[in-house]
């Protein structure tokens, strides 16, 4: 089947900020006197706001109701969100899907305020680019749901689709949906097992797969 729409994940994927969204947990939890157990911010990759927080409340005993706390974290995230970043080599990727006149949209477990404040911070708000939150859709990733609100507006089947992950999670989410799924985990992240039939990328260049995947 060919390929007629490329769906990217956001936070470590298209952009390098799952550090700063771990940096503005652990002012939360700091401030409400708890400390971040070890590993929690593996554990926390591709999650959404909500499941981030009740895995805080199981594992860590926070007291901060969900709205506190998205109140406190999402305050401090969009206080540096300005200083993000798109991760090395997304650019490049763009800019070839570009070259080949093939669309992309963008599907993430964020909700809408911190998706639009991180793309606008990066540079990738523009016209007609389609765009699904965890506001958008009934269940996040890793359920199917979002990603395949993304192929519905953009006109495509769903194996018409190739999304692009680098969380277990999301990678979930779009063979769930029926698509085929790369891996690009980020570089310091090679302890990510993806679901089987996930093709793997090197962390320093997703072009090459891309092409592979996609002119094949």
């Amino acid at each position: 089947m060919i390929i007629r729409a490329v769906l990217f994940d956001m936070d470590g994927t298209l952009i390098d900020s799952e550090g700063m969204h771990y940096d503005a947990t652990e002012a939360v939890l700091l401030a409400a006197g708890v400390t971040a157990p070890p590993g929690l911010s593996v554990q926390m990759t591709g999650m959404s706001g909500f499941d981030c927080h009740a895995l805080l409340v199981r594992q860590t005993g926070l007291a901060l109701t969900y709205e506190s706390y998205v109140a406190a974290k999402y305050g401090a995230f969009l206080k540096t969100a300005q200083g993000l970043a798109l991760r090395r080599g997304a650019g490049d990727v763009l800019c070839w899907l570009e070259r080949q006149g093939l669309p992309f949209a963008v599907v993430s477990n964020s909700d809408r305020m911190l998706m639009d404040a991180s793309l606008n911070a990066v540079g990738l708000t523009k016209p007609g680019l389609i765009t699904v939150s965890r506001n958008d859709v009934r269940e996040g990733k890793p359920a199917p749901e979002s990603y395949l609100r993304a192929a519905y507006l953009m006109g495509a089947a769903p194996d018409e689709c190739l999304v692009v992950e680098d969380s277990y999670l999301g990678a979930l989410a779009g063979v769930a949906a029926g698509m085929r799924v790369m891996g690009w985990p980020e570089p310091h992240r090679q302890d990510i097992r993806f679901p089987e039939g996930v093709a793997l990328c090197d962390p320093d260049d997703l072009v090459s797969t891309l092409q592979t995947l996609i002119i094949s």
